[in-house]
């Protein structure tokens, strides 16, 4: 009996029966940190960012350095000066602006600075400076185009649609087909010459509309006043100064273009004609002529011929004498010529 018990007790030990009322176990405790997870990331990637940032701040300082003081960004020599769209434009007179970048650092050369200074040489519109490492400047030049030629003081130049004046090119290199724009003041800027070049334009581009290339006769254009717009017409039988206002000048040019044979068999000698009026045409009026201009020495007008300056262009103005005087007819209103001693005939005359 006593061994049973023993028995039992033993059984007990080995294999403890739950209890229906068990304790809740203990939770053990985390330790957590002073922030929290996601803040502690996006710092981590702050301080990266911000030591990268230092890492290339600092590798950038030392490339800076190393740019500005290396031999190997130094322009040696004008060869390692590149230049591109000269024609006109000499490269000497491109080094002239470059020169002093020779032997400079290519970082330290003021791009801004040369590209003005290049458009400051007359034939050039426009410029581009460009920087190649490591050590080779390139310059593109945009040259203007020329459209007429213009006598100015004692010298015949070439100016573009805008009013900006060119020297003539060597001998030989280039010769043109314009006329030569009469009437221009040496010292006038070019906001004064850009109005007149806008006549000018649409002059010939009327005196061209319809594909007869009118302008191909015309030698001389007189725009010092700009309602009686002059040129100077050239055919086999001599040369007219013909004036046409200030509007429809190719309507005006063609009634010239049919009148001149027998207006040359009316009149010994037919200098000029006035087709300004409104209903008539004023043959040989008094006191027109050009603009007087100063004589050209040998040289000017040996440059200007080798350049395509009409020889009619290089002779002096027409001066023409006046013709007998007539009877005033009907004129335009505030005409500067309504007391012109000259032969009138309407416009239908033929």
């Amino acid at each position: 009996m006593q061994g049973d018990f023993d028995e039992a007790r033993l059984v007990d030990l080995e294999e403890p029966q739950e209890s229906p009322f068990l304790r809740a176990q203990k939770r053990v405790s985390v330790r957590r940190g002073p922030l929290p997870k996601k803040t502690a990331v996006r710092i981590g990637w702050v301080l990266g960012g911000v030591l990268t940032l230092a890492v290339l701040g600092a590798l950038a300082a030392g490339l800076y350095d190393y740019g500005e003081h290396s031999w190997r960004f130094r322009v040696d020599s004008s060869d390692d000066i590149e230049t591109a769209g000269l024609d006109n434009v000499t490269r000497s007179q491109v080094i002239e602006v470059m020169g002093g970048d020779i032997g400079r650092n290519i970082f330290f050369v003021p791009l801004a600075q040369r590209k003005e200074q290049l458009e400051q040489i007359p034939w050039v519109e426009s410029a581009s400076v460009m920087r190649f490492v490591p050590n080779r400047l390139r310059i593109e030049i945009k040259e203007r185009t020329p459209v007429a030629f213009a006598r100015i003081g004692s010298r015949i130049m070439l100016i573009d649609a805008r009013g900006a004046l060119m020297d003539l090119p060597p001998p030989g290199k280039h010769k043109y087909s314009f006329p030569v724009i009469v009437g221009n003041n040496p010292s006038e800027p070019l906001s004064t010459r850009g109005p007149r070049m806008k006549i000018y334009n649409d002059l010939i581009a009327q005196l061209d509309s319809d594909g007869a290339h009118y302008s191909k006769d015309i030698s001389e254009v007189d725009l010092s006043d700009p309602d009686a717009v002059k040129v100077l017409a050239n055919d086999p039988g001599g040369q007219v100064l013909v004036i046409l206002g200030s509007s429809n000048y190719l309507e005006r040019y063609k009634i010239y273009v049919s009148h001149v044979r027998g207006w040359r068999q009316q009149f010994d000698k037919l200098d000029s004609v006035d087709l300004r009026y409104e209903n008539q045409i004023v043959v040989n009026p008094e006191g027109s002529s050009l603009a007087q201009e100063p004589a050209l020495s040998a040289a000017a007008t040996k440059a200007a011929m080798s350049s395509g300056v009409q020889r009619a262009a290089l002779v002096a103005p027409v001066v023409p004498k006046p013709a007998a005087p007539a009877t005033p007819t009907n004129k335009k209103k505030n005409s500067p010529h309504a007391k012109a001693k000259a032969k009138k005939f309407t416009k239908d005359h033929s």
